[in-house]
């Protein structure tokens, strides 16, 4: 559901405050027929809620769900991602916190120890039952 390209834009849109179909298609230059399929597969999987704002004619507004919002550390290491191993020109992207311009890192967390460290100190293991 999230794995092509428009439905990673779409959420990637909403993320930065759109809500209206008009405004998805302006900012992604995107078919209408496209448009319309990525945002009933993204509302049917929970991603996005689909909210009516007009009667005559319908109109709708599509806001990120919880789980949709818990997608955007994935989008925003996408984006790093893209930015150190793709070649932009000179058209790079940062992401700053917005209230103090510092560019952003994103990382591994342990809340355990209260640390940061690299993807090399993880390893996967199985959750047990009785924890999920």
């Amino acid at each position: 559901m999230v794995g092509d390209r428009w439905s990673i834009l779409i959420i990637r849109a909403a993320l930065r405050g759109l809500r209206r179909f008009d405004e998805y298609q302006a900012d992604l230059g995107i078919a209408r027929p496209i448009l319309t399929n990525r945002l009933r597969r993204l509302v049917d999987g929970g991603v996005m809620a689909k909210e009516q704002y007009q009667q005559h004619p319908p109109r709708y507004e599509y806001r990120l769900t919880p789980a949709g919002i818990a997608l955007s550390p994935a989008l925003v290491a996408l984006v790093q991602w893209g930015e150190h191993h793709m070649d932009h020109g000179d058209n790079d992207v940062v992401l700053v916190h917005a209230p103090c311009g510092t560019e952003l890192e994103q990382g591994f967390w342990c809340r355990h120890c209260a640390t940061t460290f690299a993807p090399a100190a993880v390893r996967a293991t199985t959750r047990p039952t009785s924890a999920k």
